[in-house]
């Protein structure tokens, strides 16, 4: 079933967008009410001008050594925490640099794909150029998108004849307390 698929079969018609002039506050709050972990990032015309991720919030803030982080692990990696980071996590998260603005942060790439592209090309492309999120375009203009996540509520539900479309909720870790 799914070799018949194509990305506007999969992809999400609701693309939530970012302007590339919002602080890294605003992004993270933004994040966290829509419990997503990246959107694409638009400037004041419009345009789509990059990607940006809670990973991007970590990283730059960890070089520029303006991080101070609440969580349990203080030598917790960095590497693959856009995965770990729960909302939670996202609201102990402190940026002592106010002004540092989405612009500053995101990665200024865009990857887009046809409405026509089958799924396997999907994985391949996300696979080769290691992101987590491609824009659906139809006639020059960008009708979806799909996300890892899509591409893995696909795999789940494979032998269903639509995937599927139910929100889902992140749940919450049990902090423990500090003795």
């Amino acid at each position: 079933m799914t070799e018949a698929l194509k990305a506007r079969d999969v992809m999400n018609r609701v693309v939530a967008t970012v302007q590339e002039d919002w602080t890294v506050h605003e992004l993270a709050s933004f994040l966290t009410e829509h419990s997503i972990t990246g959107a694409p990032v638009v400037n004041d015309a419009g345009r789509f001008v990059g990607v940006v991720s809670s990973t991007d919030i970590t990283d730059s803030a960890a070089e520029a050594g303006s991080m101070v982080e609440n969580l349990q692990n203080p030598e917790r990696d960095l590497a693959g925490v856009e995965q770990e980071l729960s909302e939670d996590d996202l609201h102990q998260m402190h940026i002592e640099d106010g002004s540092l603005l989405v612009r500053d942060i995101m990665t200024p790439t865009v990857y887009t794909i046809p409405g026509s592209t089958p799924v396997a090309k999907i994985a391949q492309t996300m696979i080769s150029g290691r992101v987590h999120r491609l824009l659906v375009t139809e006639n020059k203009r960008v009708v979806g998108i799909i996300t890892t996540l899509d591409m893995l509520n696909l795999l789940v539900h494979k032998d269903e004849s639509e995937p599927s479309r139910k929100p889902l909720r992140r749940r919450r870790r049990k902090r423990q307390s500090p003795r």
